[in-house]
């Protein structure tokens, strides 16, 4: 329902309108890109955020996954390295009144030490093995939902949970995303 309820299309440019609702990722600026409506829906339910919960996001690109949380946790904190994507998805969520939605420009790997625990975390991006700061900031009975592999070679969806201070990883699927940089953009 969260997935039906946010319009893909308010999340892409111009030039791909008429392709929102393929099941395909679409490219965004700055390199990026959005990802395709399955993969959405696959990690959300992997995180089984229910509407108590308090979600960091790392990647937050055109804002579309962060605007499907938004529909099912209580509180969604997202980051983005390049500050011409958080302004374009920050008008989307203004657009949407998804008043739920904290932004950050910043390096993903680092997190948002100052607003942890999180209890569920999701990330856009893959990392070449689970960030140890973004392990660190979930809490208890958490969820961390990650693609995981280099670029380029095999990425696998990892979710990641905490229980009992003690961390435990499952492979979901293969996927392909682009890769986790550390770092915020300088000039996008």
């Amino acid at each position: 329902g969260a997935l039906e309820s946010t319009p893909r299309r308010r999340f892409l440019g111009s030039r791909h309108q008429s392709l929102a609702y393929a099941d395909r990722a679409m490219p965004i600026d700055c390199g990026q890109t959005i990802s395709q409506p399955t993969i959405v829906a696959m990690m959300t339910e992997a995180l089984d955020v229910e509407p108590h919960h308090r979600v960091l996001e790392v990647g937050t690109g055109s804002g579309y996954q962060a605007a499907v949380l938004a529909r099912l946790a209580s509180e969604v904190y997202t980051i983005e390295r390049y500050r011409s994507l958080m302004r374009y998805a920050e008008d989307r969520f203004k657009a949407l009144k998804l008043d739920n939605v904290r932004t950050r420009i910043g390096d993903g790997f680092e997190g948002w030490v100052e607003m942890s625990p999180f209890d569920r975390i999701i990330v856009t991006a893959a990392a070449e093995t689970i960030p140890p700061a973004l392990a660190d900031q979930l809490g208890e009975g958490g969820a961390m939902v990650i693609p995981v592999g280099l670029r380029g070679a095999a990425q696998h969806l990892v979710k990641v949970t905490r229980m009992e201070g003690q961390l435990s990883e499952s492979t979901l699927c293969a996927v392909r995303f682009v890769p986790m940089i550390h770092g915020v953009a300088e000039q996008l």
